[in-house]
């Protein structure tokens, strides 16, 4: 699948996943594809944790309330770390969102799906913190998303996207 098809066929999928296993593989190249991003003044502030051992992907799917992807066979943890960049500026978090659309695309060009889920860990109840102690995260390292990676069991519906013209222009506003 070519690069603009995988952009134009992603969709934020929250369905069952089927029970097949993702092959380390192809996990491998998902992350590198997210490792491979942009990252403000080249600071790499990504790192990515694959969860692919049963038990351990029981436990991490146990802690997030309300529950979330339980039936997906993988998970990819995106760490980030808050590193000065720049004229006092971090770039962390433009850092790990371009890591984490790269791994969508290559996701869905492999023939998986997934979610970005940020908001649904990172709310006051902290759940990454209870995911990242559950892996061993050191400090200074904090778990920002959680990409479920696997085989959807059913067909994502196309979201309801404003036309072109409403949010796109040439020249000026």
């Amino acid at each position: 699948m070519d690069i603009l098809e995988a952009i134009l066929r992603r969709r934020s999928y929250r369905g069952s996943y089927k029970p097949e296993p993702v092959p380390r593989e192809d996990l491998e190249t998902i992350m590198k594809a997210g490792l491979s991003a942009p990252s403000g003044c080249n600071k790499q502030t990504v790192s990515l944790i694959a969860v692919d051992d049963p038990e351990t992907l029981k436990a991490v799917l146990s802690v997030i309330d309300p529950p979330v992807a339980q039936t997906a066979p993988a998970v990819i943890c995106v760490l980030s770390q808050r590193i000065v960049a720049y004229r006092d500026r971090c770039f962390a978090v433009q850092d790990y969102a371009a890591a984490i659309e790269n791994m969508l695309l290559a996701a869905v060009g492999l023939g998986y799906s997934s979610c970005w889920y940020e908001g649904h860990i990172t709310d006051e109840d902290r759940i990454c913190d209870k995911i990242a102690a559950l892996l061993g995260v050191p400090e200074g390292y904090e778990l920002v998303c959680l990409l479920p990676v696997g085989r959807a069991q059913d067909e994502a519906p196309e979201p309801k996207k404003k036309s072109f013209d409403e949010r796109a222009r040439f020249n000026r506003f």
